[in-house]
């Protein structure tokens, strides 16, 4: 079997990335990264070094047109400060998606990922979302329920030639981290802060998140140490 996987470089879809290279080896696996006019090119760096790690073929496509009119504050569109707080903080102040969510974001990189698995004659797609993003509507598009549609969606609009695999939709991040631990996915490769620059900003909701999933495995975040 061949896979395509979703890689922004950073903890979740890595990990996937490591997973799908176990179960069906390096030449039956593509990554494919997106470039959506995100404020910083660190993430798209760090998935170009996760593929090389790997020996996997890695794809690069521009979507950032299609979010030219968002005012997401991940965007270099967007003149809005990243916050500095976790995202249950922010969710306190303005329940509902938080201001880095991209609009339907994933929707559309899974349509993408499916129509150039299709053609790569891949029979998965592999999509790293997990629980916690998705806690209190704060990433609706990573969702249980979001990726039971997009599941559906992909399977019927391929004519069952592809399903979605989305292994940890039900856990936290702290679980992926232990998976990913298992299987000596490079972490010291991953890059997860919404900023850019040399080191990771530690203030961000999702450097938050990072740093208590690795404290929580008992270890340090190797991005932080190298």
């Amino acid at each position: 079997m061949k896979a395509l996987v979703l890689a922004s470089g950073g903890i979740d879809s890595t990990t996937c990335l490591a997973m799908a290279v176990d179960r069906y080896g390096a030449q039956n696996v593509t990554a494919l990264s997106v470039s959506y006019g995100q404020k910083h090119s660190r993430e798209l760096e760090s998935a170009k070094a996760v593929a090389m790690h790997f020996g996997v073929e890695l794809m690069t496509i521009d979507l950032a047109q299609m979010f030219a009119y968002s005012d997401c504050s991940l965007l270099k569109s967007s003149d809005k400060d990243i916050p500095e707080e976790s995202y249950a903080k922010q969710q306190e102040a303005a329940p509902g998606p938080v201001s880095t969510y991209v609009p339907f974001r994933n929707g559309l990189f899974l349509s993408a990922a499916a129509s150039i698995a299709l053609s790569l004659g891949c029979e998965t797609v592999w999509y790293g979302a997990h629980a916690d993003d998705a806690a209190g509507n704060a990433y609706p598009d990573c969702s249980e329920s979001f990726v039971d549609a997009m599941g559906r969606a992909i399977n019927e609009g391929t004519g069952g030639a592809l399903s979605l695999v989305v292994p940890f939709v039900t856990s936290n991040k702290a679980e992926v981290v232990r998976t990913g631990l298992k299987l000596s996915a490079p972490y010291h490769l991953t890059w997860s802060c919404y900023n850019g620059g040399d080191r990771p900003c530690g203030k961000c909701a999702t450097c938050i998140d990072r740093a208590k999933a690795f404290a929580q495995n008992g270890v340090s975040d190797p991005a932080m140490t190298y």
